[in-house]
């Protein structure tokens, strides 16, 4: 009895190792942050003469909350606060991997907190209270999110995405820098034909 006691107790003391062993795993999964989705792209960034032509085209300055969707390493957040002197930079990216790379180059930037990254899908995030949001995804999501920035965002809000128009709504400025293409469009308030050409391109159906 004694023998089947001790290999009883042996066994139970090696459960409650194991669970304990789990949930430390599971904790640190938590706070590591899991991948919410597949990314929609393959992070490259964005030159960094291109990410000062998008903050210049788009007039950033001290009132500014800039918006980076899918904001990988976070130089454009970076470099809106850093250089342009924005009141606020937010990078949104699904990965958790690009997040961790993002933060490292913040505190190597050494700007604060008026710059912050978040691990969430750009399509669920709460970004009413930008006045600039940047973008560097595909033609395609450009125009699927297009209903989501026309519904969130306020009037005069500006919108500079690298490389990708909104289809038929035709931008406000185009140009060239660092070999690559901007666009540059600003939310137009409801009711008027600048929204109504948004909204077109939005729904073409």
């Amino acid at each position: 009895m004694k023998i089947k006691s001790i290999l009883y107790l042996l066994a139970l003391s090696l459960c409650f190792i194991g669970y304990g062993a789990s949930a430390q795993s599971t904790d640190q999964e938590q706070q590591s942050g899991k991948q919410l989705r597949s990314p929609d792209v393959v992070f490259v960034p964005t030159p960094y003469e291109t990410v000062d032509a998008m903050l210049k085209v788009a007039r950033v300055g001290k009132s500014d909350v800039v918006y980076d969707l899918g904001s990988g390493d976070g130089r454009i957040p970076i470099m809106a606060v850093q250089k342009y002197n924005a009141a606020r930079a937010i990078g949104i990216d699904i990965n958790p991997d690009r997040i961790k790379e993002a933060e490292a180059n913040l505190k190597a930037a050494g700007v604060g907190d008026r710059v912050r990254f978040l691990n969430a899908d750009l399509f669920e995030a709460n970004i009413s209270d930008a006045t600039v949001v940047t973008l560097y995804l595909l033609p395609s999501l450009n125009l699927k999110l297009l209903p989501k920035l026309l519904a969130d965002l306020k009037p005069g809000t500006r919108i500079v995405s690298h490389a990708f128009d909104m289809g038929s709504w035709k931008p406000q400025q185009t140009l060239e820098a660092g070999g690559s293409t901007v666009y540059f469009w600003t939310i137009p308030a409801k009711g008027t034909p600048e929204y109504a050409a948004a909204a077109g391109a939005a729904n073409p159906n």
